[in-house]
């Protein structure tokens, strides 16, 4: 089959090649309505497909980003990334969405292949062990913003939580409940996910500020699916732990998993809050107290930011992260051991 081109639909709309070009490229300003109408209508009957390859080739852009995220497996990794197609859309450019599993081999291959592909930047939940690609897209002003993390001495812009003071909330409201022995769990802290080591340097500052110990035993940064017997050696000590900080939503659906098979009431036999506001905290019962990012407005603000430098916008990156509020979700797995 014949492939159809440009000038076979500049022939049955009667227009000139240039005139499909502006139509194409959404160039309307000197364009009749009766003129959009007979290119739209070729287009239709002849069922032309624009040749994006060339036309990325003429522009030097393929209106595509690519977005590299440490583990799609998190509620926030999604909703970040939904946030981050919206505004992606609204400007007409598309989203590859590559999934890095904390993997900083994975990581350096989807790097190396989106920009062999030619996307016009990237987004990254950086695993902050590929320093040396990242500082080469810096010297090659290569638009590139990281979400979640930062990356030490790599002036990448970040969109990042307030990672200390969501622990920081939460430890204040077990105290405020009563809580005296306190224990937080988070995925393996690793020095190079700066959100992890923040929550835990939270966690630890505002248990001394309310004069609580800091215990080793209450600490435990591991794999989600170690939860059960770390939760089995906690409350097996001679001092168990009365409300566990679970550091993000995969511990926490360990940590509710638990509760479960070992019979224990969540917000009577043990109090949990959990970092991420995933969407069954509301109506699980019972329900669960969190701490919400505000994933959507990161989001947005990390796609506009990339379209900015894309554009040239904004200038090479020296620019400070952002950092967005935390809030606390209060429903009802915390007891209120004042009561007591």
């Amino acid at each position: 089959m014949k492939t159809v081109t440009m000038a076979d639909v500049a022939k049955q709309a009667n227009v000139s090649k240039s005139t499909v070009s502006q139509y194409l490229n959404k160039r309307y300003d000197y364009m009749g309505e009766k003129t959009k109408a007979r290119i739209e209508q070729a287009i239709k009957e002849l069922g032309y497909q624009p040749n994006i390859v060339a036309r990325s080739l003429k522009q030097k852009s393929t209106k595509t980003i690519g977005v590299i995220v440490a583990n799609i497996l998190h509620n926030f990794s999604t909703e970040v990334s939904r946030a981050i197609e919206d505004v992606c859309h609204k400007a007409d450019f598309h989203t590859i969405i590559c999934n890095a599993d904390d993997d900083p081999d994975k990581e350096k291959k989807y790097i190396e292949m989106l920009r062999a592909k030619q996307v016009d930047g990237l987004i990254i939940f950086p695993t902050g062990n590929n320093r040396d690609l990242y500082r080469k897209m810096l010297d090659q002003n290569y638009p590139v913003v990281f979400v979640d993390r930062s990356v030490p001495d790599i002036p990448i812009s970040s969109i990042m939580l307030e990672n200390e003071k969501a622990s920081e909330l939460a430890v204040d409201y077990f105290a405020k409940k009563g809580h005296e022995r306190i224990a937080m769990i988070t995925t393996p802290m690793n020095e190079n996910v700066s959100s992890r080591v923040e929550r835990l340097e939270g966690y630890q500052r505002a248990l001394q500020s309310h004069g609580l110990d800091v215990r080793e035993d209450y600490m435990r940064s591991i794999d989600p699916d170690q939860v059960e017997g770390i939760l089995e050696e906690m409350l097996a000590l001679d001092q168990p732990p009365q409300a566990i900080l679970a550091g993000n939503d995969l511990i926490l659906k360990e940590v509710l998993t638990f509760s479960k098979l070992h019979h224990f009431k969540i917000g009577e036999d043990l109090s949990v809050i959990g970092i991420d506001d995933v969407p069954y905290a509301s109506f699980y019962s019972p329900s669960i107290t969190t701490i919400a990012q505000p994933t959507f407005k990161m989001g947005k603000m990390a796609g506009e930011l990339l379209l900015d430098k894309i554009n040239k916008k904004s200038t090479a990156d020296q620019r400070p992260d952002y950092h967005f509020e935390p809030t606390l979700m209060v429903r009802e797995s915390v007891k209120d051991n004042k009561e007591d």
